[in-house]
């Protein structure tokens, strides 16, 4: 990675962490931790942290008290063309208050085929479980939910644990929903460009192949159609 190149990659990661910010400071309020972005070499992490750089977890309430808390960290890098940003890791887990343990794990490995990259790993034995979805009910708000968004895990809690929100997070998490989608979208134009190109044309607009085709990646390695 040559010094430019890093550069372009440490303001990219701090505009992610911004990002991730705004969303959680919008859904769960502005006493949230910052995200920062720590060079660590080749790729860059992206978390709440403390001024001494360790790792913070971010409070989540239920009827006024703190019940959960969200470990977040991504490894952000180059893509293969060292032209966009990527997630080569990510780790969300939701604590219990008090306990070491995750009650769930929603985990992304860029390279990983099998098991599948992104997974999400779900302790459901556990009591403290039950007990959440006790407190859910009581003040859970009859609310439909039919997508997620970036840091899907928000929603999540909100749809099954009723948590803590402030006012106009729903508009938060749409106005971010449709900034990722529109990514994955330009993501997947970018693998698979003829397709693209095929509905465009069906769709009215002239377009010209180029004279000269960029280079493309292996078929078994555009994660479009990895499963």
């Amino acid at each position: 990675m040559t010094a430019e190149e890093a550069k372009a990659l440490d303001v990219s990661a701090t505009d992610f962490a911004d990002q991730l910010t705004a969303l959680t400071r919008g859904v769960l309020g502005e006493d949230t931790p910052r995200f920062h972005a720590i060079n660590m070499g080749s790729k860059i992490r992206v978390s709440p942290i403390r001024e001494d750089e360790v790792l913070q977890r971010i409070p989540v309430s239920i009827g006024g008290e703190q019940r959960l808390s969200l470990m977040v960290r991504f490894y952000c890098c180059w893509d293969g063309s060292s032209t966009f940003m990527a997630t080569d890791q990510a780790d969300v887990h939701v604590f219990y208050a008090g306990s070491p343990d995750p009650l769930f794990r929603f985990e992304y490995v860029r390279r990983s085929k099998e098991p599948p990259g992104a997974h999400v790993q779900v302790h459901a034995h556990r009591d403290e479980v039950a007990y959440l979805l006790r407190l859910a009910e009581k003040g859970r708000p009859k609310q439909k939910f039919d997508r997620l968004p970036r840091l899907a895990e928000l929603l999540f809690l909100k749809r099954e644990f009723a948590i803590d929100t402030v006012d106009g997070w729903k508009a938060v998490i749409d106005e971010h929903l449709r900034s990722w989608r529109l990514t994955q979208l330009k993501t997947a134009v970018r693998d698979a460009p003829d397709s693209a190109a095929q509905v465009l044309r069906s769709l009215g607009y002239t377009v010209v192949e180029p004279l000269v085709p960029g280079a493309r990646q292996a078929s078994d390695e555009v994660k479009l159609f990895w499963p």
